[in-house]
Formats: structure tokens, C-alpha cells, sequence
């Protein structure tokens, strides 16, 4: 036991954190294929699909519910079991709701010691609490690969939903996170850094998005998701379709993790690169921005920060108050006319 306890979880799989998702272009054929649901009560679904789909009960109450799980992206088993919590919780902040319930998804090796898997358990139940959430169950099968998520449910007032659909031409970028957990993990498992240099990728992929929704709610942004393992160009993609317009990126303005350029810049690169790159190759334009720049602007996010739009008007406000508290907040772009992305240094 010993031995197998010294085993690093990230051994175990090929691919660990939102790096694992299922390639965009992909999904979205096989999204295609399901005919959404003529219900008038569900306010989101898959017409378009969202950070989580919404269900009205009556003029002042929602139901918001999503479902993420993923392979471990780090060793340690807290680590993993808090990082997995956060991610899901913040697709219940990213579209303005409030956890309410959650459930547990696991699947393990029976040779993992058990009490590892109590250690992950125990560092989820402890982020669904901080959430203002419950963890009231779950299902846990066997698996040579492990895997951890949680399903959510969370409330929402029907007027207060925040989606991809709402941006408009003239609104303001923000993100309320760096960018280059997919770089740096991915450096750490092929040996390019040390554990040292995924301490600060650690603390933000536990950070829930609870205080960059709550900074970003009394400024009634237009449009509003977390970037994920699409990457911010995919996520901005994704902003772009459903809002009918563009998206300019400031390459230089993009803010990143210690040490995720610079692995950048030596070549270094994750699978999701190649898919995210795919997903939107069509849209987008690159005007002086380099390749590593474009590198972290494609790299997979787990439990990333908000990707915000709002209008100019409302936007030194914004970048007052995120001082006032010492929140993270770094304007990144606008929104324009057309119907692509350009990325610009």
C-alpha cells in the first residue's frame, strides 16, 4: 500500500483537468444531433447550450444545473478533490446563480488507497461549504482511471441569468483570472518545472469565482462564462456565435501565470492546443500577436476565471471597485462588429 500510495495520481491517466474534454468541434456535431426540448419553462438549454442549463419554477425562482468531472490533473488527493469541486461550482457563478446542492461523480481504482480517496472527498465536501453549498451524495464506480466531479444545482433569479448571448458591439474584455494552468501541468509532467512552480496554478484553480461574480454583479455585465478547457479564444468563440458579433484580443494584455509564457516560448505545448486550435482556425485572425502568445490564449483552463463584457460606461467603475477589494481583474479586449476574432500584439 505504501507503494501504490506513493504513486502520483496524474501517473494514472493520459490527460488530467479540463485538458480532457471532449474536442469543441466534435461536440458540437454531436450536440447537433439532439433536438432541444420544447419546454417554455427552460430558460437555457441546448438552444444554444450554456456554462449550465436553467429551469424556471415561477417569475422569481430558477433551478441552475450542471454536471463536470474530469481525470486528476494534479498528484496530491485534496489538491485534485478541490480543484474538481471549484470547477464544476463555477459554472453555477458563471452564469449568476448560487450553489445550492451537489452530488458527487468518482470512479477509482480499487488499488488506490482508501485513505487518499477520503482525503479528496473530504477537500470537496470542504469547497462545496465554502460555495454556500451542500454536498449531499454521490456515485463512485470502479475505474483503473480515475476520475472526480460534481453534478450542482443552484438558484437563480429568471431575470438575472447571465449568458454568452448578450455582448454587444463597443462592450469591454475583462478576465478575473490568468491564464496557463494547461501550460504549467502540462510542463510539470514532462519534467519542464518542478512542483514549486505549480504552487500559484494550485491556488487559482482552487479559487471558486464567488467573489468575481459577486464584483461583477451590480455592474449588470451584458455577457458573462468561465474559460475552460476550450481555451480563451474557444470560450470567446463560443461568446462570439452566440452573440452575433466580434472579439478583438490584446495579445500583450493577456495575463498569465508565472512561468506559463516562458514555457510557451520554448515550444512547449498541451494536446487541447491542437483541438481548441481546430475548434476555431475559421474565426479567428492573428495581427502581431507571437506564438506563445497565441499558445496561452489557446491553452485548456481548469477552473478558470470569468470572461466578462460590459459596457465602457460601467468599466473604470468596475476596475475601481475590483481595486478597492484587491480582486483580480485584467481587461483584455473588446467587442466589435463582424463575426470573428482577431488576436493582436
Amino acid at each position: 500500500m505504501a507503494e501504490i500510495a506513493a504513486v502520483r495520481l496524474t501517473e494514472l491517466v493520459s490527460c488530467g483537468g479540463c485538458a480532457a474534454k471532449y474536442p469543441p468541434a466534435l461536440l458540437r456535431e454531436l450536440l447537433d444531433t439532439i433536438a432541444p426540448e420544447a419546454d417554455p419553462d427552460l430558460l437555457v438549454g441546448l438552444a444554444p447550450s450554456d456554462d449550465c442549463a436553467v429551469y424556471r419554477l415561477d417569475d422569481e425562482r430558477a433551478l441552475v444545473f450542471t454536471v463536470d468531472f474530469f481525470p486528476p490533473i494534479v498528484d496530491q488527493p485534496a489538491d485534485f478533490g478541490s480543484i474538481a469541486a471549484t470547477n464544476a461550482l463555477n459554472d453555477v457563478f458563471a452564469m449568476g446563480g448560487q450553489p445550492l446542492l451537489a452530488l458527487s461523480i468518482a470512479a477509482f481504482p480499487e488499488s488506490l488507497p482508501s485513505d487518499s480517496v477520503a482525503e479528496l472527498l473530504a477537500a470537496a465536501a470542504d469547497k462545496v461549504r465554502e460555495a454556500g453549498a451542500v454536498l449531499a451524495g454521490g456515485h463512485t464506480l470502479r475505474d483503473e482511471e480515475p476520475l472526480f466531479g460534481l453534478a450542482v444545482v443552484g438558484t437563480i433569479r429568471p431575470d438575472r441569468i447571465w449568458t454568452k448571448a448578450g455582448a454587444e458591439t463597443g462592450d469591454l474584455l475583462y478576465l478575473t483570472k490568468p491564464l496557463g494552468t494547461g501550460l504549467l501541468v502540462h510542463g510539470r509532467k514532462t519534467g519542464s518545472v518542478g512542483d514549486e512552480a505549480l504552487v500559484e496554478a494550485v491556488r487559482s484553480m482552487q479559487t471558486l469565482n464567488a467573489e468575481a461574480a459577486g464584483l461583477v454583479r451590480s455592474f449588470e455585465p451584458h455577457a458573462v462564462t468561465d474559460v475552460t478547457g476550450f481555451g480563451l479564444l474557444g470560450h470567446a468563440y463560443e461568446l462570439v456565435e452566440r452573440s452575433g458579433v466580434g472579439v478583438e484580443l490584446d495579445a500583450g494584455a493577456l495575463p498569465a501565470l508565472a512561468g506559463a509564457l516562458e514555457l510557451a516560448e520554448a515550444g512547449l505545448r498541451t494536446g487541447g492546443d491542437t483541438r481548441n486550435r481546430a475548434f476555431v482556425d475559421a474565426a479567428l485572425s492573428v495581427d502581431g500577436a507571437t506564438d506563445a502568445q497565441l499558445a496561452l490564449a489557446l491553452d485548456p483552463q481548469t477552473a478558470g476565471g470569468l470572461l466578462v463584457a460590459l459596457p465602457p460606461e460601467r468599466a473604470e467603475p468596475l476596475e475601481r471597485e475590483a481595486s478597492t477589494r484587491g480582486a483580480f481583474l485584467a481587461r483584455v479586449g473588446s467587442v466589435t462588429d463582424g463575426d470573428g476574432i482577431r488576436l493582436v500584439g
